[in-house]
């Protein structure tokens, strides 16, 4: 099972902790937050529209709301970025449903790759290319799912607070979705 590449140590954690703890008694420490994160964020809604202006206007509601609602942050075991990414995930879904737009789906190489590998699927070339062609076959929440587990290597903790399911619910619907990916491959 890959593991995430967002774990931290005790001491970075309680770093944060006092941080956000700042933020929460005087907004103006927010910075130091916004600092750190404006760019994973930016990435993240960035694979999502392909656009730099509406990825810039997204980001910056984002880190509005995350200051807004700061004080109502609760740690959960998962990162202060879990957070902001479900905030991030939340206003993309918006965007994309009050305007009725088509949401873009970054797919790599190196994730395709690494589904593949967890379906036990052909990692050849011509695997990889009717795996991509099975992805775009899943619906939105599926491809969130895949996306956030696989591309982008968050744990299923993380992707829980992400999408705001259990966590236990994540690793299920991720794994029925490569049950889904095997079985619609299978058939080609």
């Amino acid at each position: 099972m890959p593991v995430s590449s967002h774990h931290k140590s005790d001491i970075e954690i309680k770093q944060e902790l006092q941080l956000i703890e700042a933020a929460k008694e005087n907004p103006a420490r927010f910075g130091v937050l916004y600092d750190k994160y404006y760019k994973s964020i930016f990435v993240f809604i960035y694979r999502r529209t392909d656009d730099e202006e509406l990825t810039a206007d997204i980001t910056s509601q984002v880190f509005l709301k995350a200051l807004i609602n700061i004080k109502k942050y609760e740690y959960k075991g998962v990162p202060f970025s879990a957070w902001l990414f479900r905030i991030a995930f939340n206003e993309i879904n918006m965007y994309f449903r009050k305007n009725n737009a088509q949401r873009i789906v970054s797919l790599s190489q190196n994730g395709m790759l690494q589904i593949a590998q967890e379906a036990e699927l052909d990692e050849n070339t011509e695997g990889i290319k009717q795996m991509m062609g099975a992805v775009k076959q899943l619906d939105a929440l599926e491809l969130q799912l895949i996306e956030l587990r696989f591309f982008e290597k968050h744990s299923f903790a993380e992707v829980s607070e992400i999408v705001g399911i259990t966590e236990n619910n994540a690793k299920v619907k991720v794994y029925r979705i490569l049950d889904k990916l095997k079985k619609v491959l299978s058939k080609k």
